[in-house]
């Protein structure tokens, strides 16, 4: 069963009302912000999954996962409603779903979805790659030390959506990812595991990673790309 391609054409369907949602934002206590389109296109994913599937657990940004048994289930399905609200609500298309799906412990399938900019990549699909780029991307969560002693033979890009980002250094179109404050699980498994897909090298953590899952609640710090330095 596609699970990915089953909740892109849900939220394909609903996407007028999700985007018309996009001036409800409320600030969390972390800070970050979350609107009324995040928890919509979650219940959206939740109705679809729950009419699809049986015997699995939901993780997603935006409901509560503290007290989640996934050694039991056979499905974990992490999914991210909206990566990118900030984006979202200031009124960019740069804003993204993701979706990673593990069965008995092994990754399946994983989506990236960018909605309002059209674009799209699922587990099995090909992409026009482009090569020879020297962009890197960076996460948003930068303060102006960061910036210190960075290296001067990248371009460097941020962007405000882990989604989007992960597309770009997929395709080629960034030459790495770097993440150097740390995501959470549904902000990148989707993006990881369809870089490694595609041959890319990923470290967590500095750590190399082989597609194992990811807990949720916990910081990753991550770098994707052709080559790691």
């Amino acid at each position: 069963m596609d699970i990915c391609r089953g909740i892109y054409n849900e939220v394909l369907s609903h996407l007028d009302k999700i985007v018309s949602l996009r001036s409800t934002k409320m600030l969390k206590p972390d800070g970050t912000f979350v609107s009324k389109g995040d928890i919509l296109c979650q219940e959206i994913i939740f109705s679809y999954l729950n009419r699809s599937l049986d015997d699995f657990v939901l993780i997603s940004e935006e409901a509560d996962f503290t007290n989640l048994h996934t050694d039991s289930a056979m499905r974990i399905i992490t999914i991210d409603p909206i990566d990118g609200t900030e984006n979202f609500v200031s009124g960019l298309k740069e804003w993204g779903i993701g979706v990673s799906i593990y069965c008995n412990g092994i990754h399946e399938q994983s989506m990236i979805m960018l909605p309002e900019l059209g674009l799209s990549l699922f587990s099995g699909d090909m992409i026009e790659g482009v090569s020879d780029s020297r962009i890197c991307g960076l996460s948003s969560y930068m303060s102006s030390d960061d910036f210190i002693g960075l290296d001067n033979t990248y371009e460097y890009r941020i962007m405000g959506c882990c989604m989007y980002n992960m597309y770009n250094v997929i395709k080629g179109s960034y030459s790495k990812f770097v993440h150097l404050k740390g995501a959470y699980s549904w902000d990148i498994l989707p993006g990881i595991n369809l870089a490694l897909e595609r041959g890319l090298s990923v470290s967590i953590d500095g750590k190399p990673y082989k597609g194992e899952f990811l807990m949720p609640g916990i910081k990753y710090r991550f770098i994707v790309g052709r080559k790691l330095d």
